[in-house]
């Protein structure tokens, strides 16, 4: 569970409220029975989580596609996505979908996994209670492919345009990550973004599209990493070049011959860090070496708690992925609201609404940790508990 007794008290959350957040609503464990064309017979977990529907229906939540996923996983996620939601103040509960198997199948393969999975799951899907989106492993063609099984525009966001997904939708995520940190860089560093230095791990869909943004509106980013490496250049990387030569070698590791682990990465003195790749890259044993000014949560949890709490009381500022990363689920909703209508919306709209929505949040949880005098996680987590617990009240619930 995310909240902790000080969260609870800066929301001022009633005792049930917190009883009911303590654990999610519903698991739904299902066994995948497959042929599949390059691995033959073979049974697959996947799961579906809903945390707290409360704001909903329906619950929003990625489909992660990975060969460690496990049912803790997708209950963290579910949990984070719950206040996220929140957070942006969307009509949306929080939930989560995980398949345990490698999301480097072969794309016949992935196809049928998640076909067979919208079939198992059907009547949550084609009821309004979830809805789709993509995660680490899945994107564009895949919720093209729950598409093809649903035929329900409603019933997955991420979708190519002409099916009927946003543009924008793709670039949200990143772009929001890098707006958060161009406003964090002002507000709380004090600095203009043109005289910051930034390294960000993680070079897939969120870190790519951070990394492209933060660059447009004139950074410095000097580092950036994928599962394979790194590469690193003190006067600031060239995006344009960078981006090329990770879609011919498939990795960024060696760009303009040069090579940096994940570990190094993360410990370069740099004014910001982005951690956009996987969760708990950040934790006790190694948050004493980062020597990063600032760190802006481009994946959901890279940090742990005790991480968290050890940065704030060393006055390091951390952006928490609630806030920071929730481009995509604003985007998300713009593109479900807008199939349920058989509206259009252009790319400027939606990154606008990004945009938007992301600044009031952001100012909202600035003040309300400096007048609260705690860190920008935890007020994010209060404020959207406050707003969770008000939405209990109004339904009955507590």
């Amino acid at each position: 569970m995310i909240l902790d007794s000080e969260i609870a008290s800066l929301a001022s959350l009633e005792p049930l409220a917190l009883e009911l957040l303590k654990e999610p609503e519903v698991v739904i464990k299902v066994k995948l029975h497959l042929n599949l064309p390059t691995k033959g017979p073979i049974g697959i977990d996947a799961y579906l989580v809903y945390y707290c529907t409360v704001r909903g229906p329906p619950s929003k939540g990625g489909l992660r596609i990975n060969e460690n996923v496990t049912l803790e996983d997708v209950i963290q996620l579910a949990e984070i996505m719950t206040y996220k939601c929140a957070l942006m103040d969307l009509p949306f509960g929080g939930a989560k979908a995980g398949i345990k198997a490698n999301y480097e199948l072969p794309q016949l393969d992935k196809n049928i996994i998640v076909r067979e999975f919208v079939h198992k799951i059907r009547n949550e899907i084609v009821s309004g209670a979830y809805v789709f989106g993509p995660d680490l492993g899945t994107g564009p063609r895949e919720m093209a492919t729950i598409f093809g099984e649903t035929h329900m525009r409603e019933s997955v966001t991420g979708k190519p345009v002409g099916i009927g997904g946003v543009p924008g939708r793709l670039q949200a995520t990143g772009y929001g990550v890098a707006k958060i940190t161009e406003k964090a860089v002002s507000e709380i560093l004090g600095k203009d973004l043109k005289d910051v230095t930034i390294a960000i791990q993680g070079f897939g869909n969120v870190g790519f599209w951070a990394c492209k943004t933060l660059c447009e509106l004139g950074a410095k980013v000097i580092a950036v990493s994928d599962k394979y490496g790194g590469t690193i250049n003190f006067k600031g990387l060239n995006f344009e070049k960078l981006s090329q030569y990770s879609q011919q070698n498939n990795t960024v590791r060696g760009f303009n011959g040069s090579s940096i682990s994940n570990e190094d990465l993360l410990r370069l003195q740099v004014d910001v860090l982005i951690p956009a790749a996987i969760e708990n890259v950040i934790t006790e044993n190694n948050v004493s070496l980062l020597k990063a000014k600032m760190i802006v949560e481009g994946a959901n949890a890279p940090l742990s708690n005790i991480a968290h709490e050890f940065l704030y009381k060393k006055g390091v500022p951390v952006v928490p992925d609630i806030l920071a990363n929730a481009g995509g689920v604003i985007a998300s909703y713009d593109e479900w609201r807008i199939s349920k209508a058989g509206l259009l919306i252009t790319e400027k709209e939606t990154l606008n609404d990004v945009e938007r929505t992301l600044a009031k949040a952001f100012e909202e949880v600035l003040s309300f940790a400096d007048s609260y005098k705690t860190s920008l996680r935890k007020a994010a987590y209060a404020i959207a508990a406050r707003r969770i617990a008000d939405t209990m009240i109004a339904r009955g619930w507590i």
